[in-house]
């Protein structure tokens, strides 16, 4: 935290000396890499994230808008399942045979965002660090897939009873580099993304245990963006700046 602050501020000095750049408007998506932490950490592994994201440049460099995120990942460490496994560690059907059970991680998000691009360099006004933080909503389930439908335990909503669902409010920070090319080619960003989220499950027992789960958790999501963007111009940026 203390990192960030210093690069806030270095960044709001080195913008001061610059001249402001247009308006527009940033429609973009994005692909990333996570880690949980916290909480979250028992529960999964590292996952791909996906999202889009809109934001809105005023001519002094402030930006805000919206993003959405939505996270998928093959890494489960929490086993759901075991009551349901033999001995051989398999989930078996309803005549007895291994079942072609899939389970995986889910998420999403949804964060208003705010923040500002710091320009440095003079010959690109529209480019520079972006930093921004936002608040919003988080949720993450463990994602049962019953391929063949054939297991009674996993029938209709008792699949419910097995999948964790997770939900709470949740901030984000971001912090990175903004490129908007002159000839509006070459768009792109990239960066790190920081999540707290302050989650509780959605269910009532989990069926596993036989237990309800009433417990706050705080989960962290750490993780690196890169983004291809769209950028529609309020008017043609100019060709040349004056100080």
């Amino acid at each position: 935290m203390k990192l960030f602050i210093v690069l806030l501020f270095f960044c709001f000095s080195v913008n001061a000396q610059i001249d402001s750049s247009n308006k527009l408007h940033i429609i973009g998506i994005h692909l990333g890499g996570q880690i949980p932490g916290g909480n979250l950490v028992n529960r999964f592994g590292p996952n791909l994230d996906v999202g889009i994201t809109y934001l809105f440049k005023t001519k002094k460099d402030w930006i805000f808008g919206i993003e959405s995120n939505y996270m998928y990942s093959n890494n489960v460490k929490e086993d759901v399942l075991k009551q349901l496994k033999n001995d051989e560690g398999n989930v078996t059907n309803n005549a007895g045979y291994p079942a072609d059970v899939r389970v995986t991680q889910r998420g999403l998000g949804i964060h208003l965002v705010s923040g500002r691009v710091f320009k440095i360099f003079k010959n690109n006004q529209n480019s520079g660090i972006m930093i921004n933080i936002g608040l919003g909503y988080l949720q993450h389930k463990i994602n049962i897939y019953d391929a063949e439908q054939k297991i009674a335990a996993l029938q209709g909503d008792l699949i419910f009873g097995y999948d964790r669902l997770s939900s709470g409010f949740s901030f984000s920070q971001f912090i990175g580099y903004l490129h908007l090319s002159k000839n509006r080619l070459s768009n792109f960003y990239f960066g790190f993304s920081m999540y707290e989220a302050y989650t509780i499950s959605v269910r009532k027992v989990n069926y596993d245990t036989g237990l309800s789960d009433t417990k706050q958790n705080l989960d962290l999501i750490n993780g690196f963006r890169f983004g291809w963007i769209l950028p529609l111009y309020n008017k043609k940026p100019n060709d040349f700046y004056y100080n």
